[in-house]
């Protein structure tokens, strides 16, 4: 199975999104703090909120989203125990094509392991 670039997926969006966030800054401003809001620690850990949106990711088949909450995921030390136990709930709520977002989300997984 080759190997999709999480990495430079995310790059390539935030440098792609520049000139957007200038042009649209208020409207951006917004969705940074909406998306500060909804993942910070409370009654739900950050950790799991990041798995919950990395499954909406997947069965949305959304491969930018896949890569960012991947990295958050790798950032909060997630495991990939976690990851592959809340994968399993997305194929089954999500079917074979949330079987192929799944196998993407493994593989960014491994390509941003810690060097």
């Amino acid at each position: 199975m080759s190997t999709f670039d999480h990495t430079g997926l995310i790059q390539d969006i935030n440098q792609n999104l520049a000139p957007f966030r200038k042009s649209q800054s208020e409207a951006m401003q917004g969705f940074g703090q909406l998306a500060r809001a909804a993942m910070a620690e409370g009654a739900i850990s950050a950790k799991t909120k990041e798995l919950i949106a990395l499954a909406i990711g997947v069965t949305q088949h959304c491969s930018g989203c896949i890569g960012f909450h991947v990295k958050a995921l790798r950032r909060l030390q997630c495991t990939r125990a976690e990851m592959e136990e809340m994968l399993g709930v997305c194929v089954y709520m999500g079917g074979g094509p949330a079987l192929m977002y799944a196998a993407e989300a493994l593989s960014a997984w491994d390509s941003m392991a810690p060097e």
